[in-house]
C-alpha cells in the first residue's frame, strides 16, 4: 500500500497544483490552488475557485480590515492561513432581500446591535448567519475559503486559474 504526505500549503509556501492522470486515483486530482490565487488577488476580493450550480467556493486574501457585508444565506468561512478575526453585526433592519444570493458590501459602519467576535487560525471554520452583518480583520495576510451562493462580487478568472495543461 502506498503513503501519503498530506502538505497543507500557505501563502508563503505552496507548491502549484497540477493534475496528473492516473489510473482514477481520487487522491491524484487537484483542484485550483487557493493560496497561488490569493497571491495574485486585491485583499478581499472574492475569486471563485470552485462552482456547483448556484454555490461558489471563494478565495478571499485577507489583509487589514473589510468593508461590512450582509449575507440573505449562510456563509461558512474556513480559515486556511493566517489568523482572521470575523466580527458579526445584528443589524436594526432588515439590509438585504432575503431571497437574494451572495452577500453584498455595505457603505460605512451599518447601525445594529454588536454579536461579538471570532478569532479564527489556520483551519477553524466561522459560520456567517443569514441576515446579519460581518467583516474580517487580519493584522498581518490571511487566506480564506468562503462557502456561498454566487452572488454580484463573485469574480471569475477561470483562464488565469485554471491548469489547462496536464
Amino acid at each position: 500500500m502506498a503513503g501519503y504526505t498530506t502538505v497543507f500549503g500557505s501563502l508563503d509556501n505552496y507548491e502549484k497544483g497540477r493534475v496528473i492522470i492516473v489510473d482514477d486515483d481520487p487522491k491524484a486530482y487537484v483542484f485550483s490552488n487557493i493560496f497561488e490565487v490569493a497571491s495574485m488577488s486585491k485583499p478581499y476580493e472574492k475569486v471563485a475557485v470552485g462552482k456547483n450550480l448556484e454555490y461558489v467556493l471563494e478565495t478571499i486574501r485577507c489583509e487589514g480590515t473589510s468593508e461590512w457585508r450582509v449575507t440573505p444565506h449562510d456563509e461558512f468561512a474556513l480559515v486556511m492561513d493566517g489568523t482572521v478575526v470575523v466580527e458579526l453585526l445584528d443589524p436594526s433592519g432588515q439590509l438585504v432581500d432575503p431571497d437574494a444570493n451572495g452577500s453584498i458590501g455595505l457603505d460605512g459602519e451599518p447601525a445594529g446591535t454588536r454579536m461579538g467576535r471570532i478569532t479564527a487560525s489556520r483551519g477553524h471554520q466561522a459560520l456567517l448567519p443569514a441576515g446579519k452583518c460581518y467583516r474580517f480583520h487580519c493584522d498581518a495576510v490571511g487566506v480564506i475559503l468562503l462557502q456561498t451562493i454566487e452572488g454580484p462580487d463573485t469574480i471569475y478568472r477561470w483562464a488565469e486559474i485554471c491548469q489547462t495543461e496536464a
